[in-house]
């Protein structure tokens, strides 16, 4: 099917299902809308001017070939698979599911459907990411020795999921693809809830690979400014992703290193340099990819797999989180 024949729905037009019909609806294949709310549904409606649909009328609607999940992250199981069984591809907002279990149960439906089941780790369609991911894996920097990524902010503080399952999706994905492989290790610590009870505001987690990579990555919704940066570091440079800066100087190489001198190590502060990388939103990146992938009905970048090589790491580290919160409570 070409792409500009398909035909989606968005099923969910809250905080991000709001950008995911507005860039569906910018590649010109939006064809209906749902939202719990009636007043939001009938509003997106008059706005783009698509139906309104209840999700019974979506799964059901032989004009509708594929549906972007945006409802809240309990529901994907249900309404994702709702639509997989009616023989439409889906497209599910990070994460793909709340356990590796259920996440499972989505890819068997979806291999058994024949249907494309994405996830939305958008960071994997940011240009700047995909340009630093191009360098590694060109040696430009040598082999990759440790990452840090820092995903912190002032709000948007929620009452469903704790600060890991709301920040640190997007983060996992890219050290997983900056690894190549799944971590052998998964450590993990966070804050006691200070905000509502049982949900972590600040978690740090560790990751150790087979190949030698260590990988740390901090969240944290309760932080006095914006911070999203990702650092590489490999035994022949250095480079950052640093997705608050403006464009032209998001993607920075160093060449700093250590050399051996006389048998002793000493710091090698490099010059650094700006990568210039085309100017595109991802979120139409991702958009785009989508409908590509539902169209030609092929395996999509972050793909089911890839949706539970994430969620594995998430349920470890939930796991520790707990466990310290537990100790913490008695």
């Amino acid at each position: 099917m070409n792409t500009s024949e398909m035909r989606l729905a968005v099923a969910g037009c809250g905080g991000w299902g709001k950008n995911i019909v507005k860039n569906i609806a910018a590649l010109g294949v939006l064809r209906a809308i749902s939202d719990a709310n009636p007043a939001t549904a009938a509003q997106f409606s008059a706005d783009y001017g698509v139906p309104a649909l209840s999700l019974d009328e979506i799964a059901a609607s032989s004009e509708i070939d594929a549906v972007c999940v945006a409802v809240p992250a309990e529901l994907h199981l249900p309404v994702a698979a709702q639509m997989l069984e009616a023989g439409k591809h889906v497209f599910v907002e990070k994460p793909l599911a709340l356990s590796v279990a259920d996440g499972e149960k989505l890819a068997a439906i979806a291999q058994k459907a024949g249907r494309v089941l994405m996830v939305g780790h958008l960071l994997q369609y940011h240009p700047v990411f995909q340009a630093l991911l191009a360098l590694v894996k060109a040696g430009d920097i040598g082999t990759p020795r440790y990452v840090y990524s820092n995903r912190m902010s002032m709000g948007k503080i929620r009452q469903e999921e704790n600060v890991l399952w709301s920040f640190a999706p997007h983060d996992i994905s890219m050290v997983l693809a900056l690894a190549g492989e799944a971590p052998h290790n998964v450590m993990a610590t966070g804050t006691a809830a200070h905000v509502t009870p049982h949900l972590v505001d600040f978690a740090t987690t560790h990751l150790e690979f087979p190949g030698g990579l260590e990988a740390h990555i901090l969240v944290s919704w309760l932080h006095p400014f914006k911070e999203q940066r990702l650092v590489v570091v490999g035994d022949k440079g250095m480079a950052m992703f640093d997705d608050v800066r403006p464009w032209n100087e998001k993607l920075e190489v160093y060449d700093s290193k250590v050399d051996w001198v006389d048998g002793r190590p000493v710091a090698s502060k490099g010059q650094s340099r700006f990568v210039e990388v085309a100017q595109a939103e991802p979120l139409r990146e991702e958009c785009r990819h989508f409908i590509e992938a539902a169209a030609a009905n092929k395996t999509p970048l972050t793909d089911a797999a890839e949706g539970l090589r994430v969620l594995s790491v998430l349920e470890q580290a939930e796991t520790q989180l707990r466990a310290k919160l537990g100790k913490a409570a008695d």
